[in-house]
C-alpha cells in the first residue's frame, strides 16, 4: 500500500511541478512517510519514473487498444489510435511519465520505455498493413512521430486548444495513411 501511496504522489508532483517537484523529501511530505522511508522502496527518482512506466504504460496503451477494437475500418483504426493518445495527455498517468526526460533513466530503464513504445506502434501496425502499405511498421513509426509532435504541442499549452491539435494531427495523418 505504501508503494502504491509513493507512486500516487510521485504522479501528483510530477503533474503539478514536473521533474524539480519529484523529491525524496516531497514524496515523504506527500505520503506522510519518514525520507529514509522513500529510500527503502526506491534508490534514486530514475527508479521512481521506471515503475511508473512498468505500472502506468500498460494501463494508457489498454486504452489506447481498447479504442482501436471498438473502430470498424482500418481508418476508424487509425483515427482511435490518434484520438485516444491525445485524449490522455491531460491524464497525470501520461503527464507524470513523460516529465522526467529519458537522458535521466538509465539504460535499463530507458530500453523498458523503448520496448513498451514499441508495443504501442505494433497496434497500428496491422490497419496500415490493411491499408495497402509495403512498409507497414514503417509507417506506423512516422505516423507516431506525427503524434508525438501532436502530444509536444499540446503540453507546451499551445495557443490552439487541444482539440484543434487533435483534429489536425488525424487529418494529416489519415491523408498521409491512404496515400
Amino acid at each position: 500500500m505504501q508503494r502504491g501511496a509513493l507512486l500516487d504522489a510521485a504522479r501528483s508532483l510530477l503533474s503539478e511541478g514536473g521533474t524539480e517537484a519529484l523529491t525524496f523529501p516531497a514524496l515523504a511530505e506527500r505520503t506522510g512517510l519518514a525520507r529514509s522511508s522513500v529510500y527503502e522502496y526506491f534508490r534514486s527518482r530514475a527508479a521512481v519514473v521506471e515503475e511508473l512506466c512498468a505500472v502506468d504504460f500498460p494501463v494508457w496503451a489498454a486504452e489506447v487498444e481498447n479504442a482501436m477494437e471498438r473502430a470498424g475500418t482500418p481508418e476508424d483504426k487509425i483515427e482511435a489510435y490518434v484520438r485516444r493518445q491525445l485524449d490522455l495527455v491531460g491524464d497525470r498517468r501520461h503527464r507524470a511519465v513523460v516529465a522526467i526526460s529519458a537522458s535521466e533513466l538509465d539504460a535499463g530503464a530507458r530500453e523498458k520505455i523503448r520496448a513498451a513504445h514499441g508495443g504501442l506502434i505494433a497496434m497500428i501496425v496491422e490497419a496500415l498493413a490493411d491499408l495497402g502499405h509495403t512498409e507497414p511498421r514503417l509507417a506506423a513509426m512516422l505516423l507516431q512521430g506525427s503524434v508525438d509532435a501532436a502530444v509536444r504541442r499540446i503540453e507546451l499549452g499551445a495557443a490552439e486548444e487541444p482539440g484543434i491539435v487533435a483534429d489536425t494531427a488525424v487529418a494529416m495523418v489519415l491523408r498521409g495513411v491512404r496515400g
